[in-house]
């Protein structure tokens, strides 16, 4: 499945208010976009401005995508050719191999052992970013049944607050499907979403390349970069990686502090005056 945004003019757009469709999806073997490998579609709407593709079986790999939708009833067909899939899909990581083999300057498509060694740096990454944040970065997919939304939420049903559930957590509004007593049906999902946090998503991709780089044997393995050999090979230099805060320095754990899970949650309110000075004596 590939859960598409539409976008138009330059911003994320929902054609089906003004009588549009969302249509097709093509895939390309290459960024020339010449090389049909598939294609799909229509696409069902899940929520305000999202729209999910029920994508076919092909090969793991990069694909170049063209999603084909009508913005608005009797409009002419547009073509967004920002799309780019790494498949498959669903796997709980928050990077793909071909990011991280394009990190190292590997040429695509990767091999069965690339894949599979790139696979295990990435999920060594994940696992240190996690066990800083003190959470997980894959969300939990929650079904909620014969839900009403609150009085006045009913516009805003891909709003989380504008359904009854009670998680201690990060919630956002999957998809809703409305049932026979006009009640609905609601996935939600809980928790930190580390594939829509770009800081994330970049930590995981350097660091797992710069794992593989650096260990022997490893996919687009070069050792330490050697900047100069003395005459015979009497001495060597090597390269200094740049410090923090410089142009292709790595990323920190400590850049991911804003996502760090709180033992505790301030509250937002105005501290109460002593009693007798304020209107009722709190407990």
């Amino acid at each position: 499945m590939f859960d598409y945004r539409p976008m138009y003019g330059g911003a994320h757009y929902d054609p089906e208010p003004a009588g549009g469709q969302v249509t097709s999806v093509s895939l390309y073997a290459g960024p020339d976009r010449t090389t049909s490998v598939a294609a799909a579609g229509p696409a069902t709407r899940l929520r305000a401005g999202v729209y999910r593709f029920m994508l076919p079986d092909v090969p793991p790999g990069r694909y170049w995508a063209t999603v084909s939708f009508t913005p608005s009833e009797g409009a002419q067909p547009v073509k967004d050719e920002s799309v780019r899939l790494d498949l498959p899909l669903g796997l709980g990581l928050v990077a793909s191999p071909e990011a991280v083999a394009k990190e190292l300057g590997v040429p695509l498509p990767l091999s069965a052992e690339q894949r599979d060694d790139l696979l295990t740096a990435i999920r060594k990454a994940q696992a240190d970013v996690v066990g800083y944040l003190g959470q997980p970065v894959i969300p939990q997919l929650v079904t909620r049944t014969a839900l009403t939304p609150y009085i006045g939420g009913n516009d805003r049903l891909e709003d989380a607050a504008s359904w009854p559930v009670d998680v201690d957590d990060l919630v956002q509004v999957s998809t809703y499907r409305v049932r026979t007593d006009g009640a609905y049906d609601v996935d939600f999902l809980v928790g930190l979403d580390g594939a829509a946090v770009d800081p994330i998503v970049r930590y995981v991709t350097t660091h797992a390349a710069e794992s593989e780089r650096l260990r022997p044997g490893g996919v687009g393995s070069q050792g330490r970069r050697v900047s100069s050999v003395s005459a015979e090979g009497q001495s060597i230099s090597y390269e200094s990686a740049p410090t923090t805060g410089q142009a292709g320095a790595l990323p920190e754990l400590t850049s991911l502090a804003r996502w760090k899970r709180r033992l505790f949650q301030p509250l937002g309110r105005p501290a109460r005056p002593p009693w007798p000075y304020s209107s009722a004596r709190g407990r």
